[in-house]
Order: C-alpha cells, then sequence, then structure tokens
C-alpha cells in the first residue's frame, strides 16, 4: 500500500505566513512480495500434478529366421487373428487371411464372431490361443514375486522379451478399428494384448470387405463367446 509522509515546513514561528506542507509517497512492496510467493508456490506444484501420462508399447522384435524378401515373413493362416472394432463398443473377430472379394466375405460371414471388452469376451479368446507363452510368462514372474528367481526387473523384462521373440505358436493379432470405434477401444485393446503377453499384434487398416462384414454383422454374427 502506498503511504503518504507529511513534511511540515520549515517556516519560522510568528504571524508570518505558513507554507503549505509536501508530501511524498512510499509504495510498500511487502504485499507483492507475497503475492509472487504465492504464486511460484502455485505454478510449482501444478507442474508437479500434470505431469505427462503415457502409454508403454512393446514394439515387436525381429524375427529370428530368414525371411523370403519378395513375399516377407508368413504365418500359418490359423495364427492370424482378426480384431474388428465397431461402434457402441462393439467388437468382432475372426481367425485366418482378410477377404479379399465378396466371395471371401461369405466365406468368413459364418465365423464371424463377436465379444466385448470384459476379462470373459476377448481377452479369454487371445488367451486360449496363446496359452504356452502366456504361462511362461507368468511363471517366471510368479517365481521372482515368490523369489525362487532371483533377479532384477529388467532381467525379467529382458526374459520375457527372448520368450516373446522367439515365440512361433502364438498369435498374430491384427486390430482393425473402422471409423465408429471410440478412441477408449483402442486402449482398451492395447491393454489386453499387454494382459495377454501377446507377442506380435499390429495396428492395420480395415479394408472395405471387413466393413462389409460388420454391415452384416447383425444378421449373421455368432453370439458372444465366453466359453474357454
Amino acid at each position: 500500500m502506498a503511504e503518504i509522509q507529511e513534511n511540515s515546513g520549515g517556516g519560522k514561528k510568528g504571524h508570518g505566513k505558513q507554507r503549505a506542507k509536501k508530501h511524498s509517497t512510499h509504495i510498500d512492496m511487502t504485499p507483492m512480495v507475497d503475492l509472487m510467493s504465492l504464486l511460484i508456490t502455485f505454478f510449482m506444484l501444478t507442474t508437479a500434478f500434470s505431469k505427462p501420462k503415457v502409454m508403454e508399447i512393446v514394439l515387436p522384435e525381429k524375427a529370428p529366421e530368414e525371411v523370403n524378401k519378395d513375399k516377407g515373413p508368413q504365418a500359418l493362416d490359423t495364427r492370424i487373428l482378426n480384431l474388428l472394432l465397431g461402434g457402441n463398443d462393439s467388437i468382432y473377430y475372426y481367425i485366418g487371411k482378410p477377404p479379399m472379394n465378396d466371395e471371401d466375405v461369405k466365406k468368413i460371414s459364418p465365423n464371424l464372431m463377436k465379444s466385448d471388452y470384459s476379462k470373459d469376451g476377448i481377452r479369454r479368446v487371445v488367451l486360449k490361443m496363446n496359452m504356452p507363452l502366456y504361462e511362461r510368462v507368468d511363471s517366471a514372474t510368479q517365481k521372482v514375486v515368490t523369489g525362487d528367481l532371483k533377479i532384477s526387473t529388467d532381467s525379467l523384462q529382458s526374459l520375457v522379451k527372448e520368450y516373446k521373440k522367439y515365440d512361433n505358436v502364438g498369435p498374430i493379432v491384427m486390430i482393425k478399428a473402422n471409423e465408429k470405434a471410440k478412441y477408449k477401444n483402442i486402449v482398451d485393446v492395447i491393454d489386453e494384448m499387454a494382459i495377454c503377453s501377446v507377442a506380435r499384434y499390429a495396428f492395420v487398416d480395415i479394408n472395405i470387405y471387413e466393413v462389409k462384414l460388420l454391415q452384416t454383422a447383425g444378421t449373421t454374427v455368432q453370439p458372444v463367446q465366453n466359453n474357454p
């Protein structure tokens, strides 16, 4: 706050004319210092509380075996699991190569299954196909927890990466979302891949024939599969 200091005139005593009093202003900076301290404290706290959140995505390892450069890596059709993410939190799946024409759509339609994002939904489907690798990863993790396997967390992660690198029987998951799928559905699927210890999965553009599969899903699709 500003203070006004009064200085009396230095006139002579007596009946003479008195001089006007001079006023000088002085600004008290103490409140400003307090305000700056509060602002600094506020920004320090809000910066600490608003740290960016990231999701860890494990990228697939390079295949150890030699592959044909012209055709690329080959996989059995029975290992290819296609996940089709639709609107209203719906998810469909089928096994095998994607349809490339209307005739393929007719063949795949009877095998198109509907599931959900619960632990008894698509997770059970993926676990059934990935059980050998999942059991190896889970066994190693449990041994570290119980102390039977004395290795660091980094060493455990390296061991899991080795398991996934040389896995040649687990599913190769192709995740395909149409325009009606929600971002939350993408996050849920990534979580399921991590929970099920899937070694190889990728996000692929959905083709026009798979869109047709989703359009006809209401009349041809099988019910939710929750059987082990």
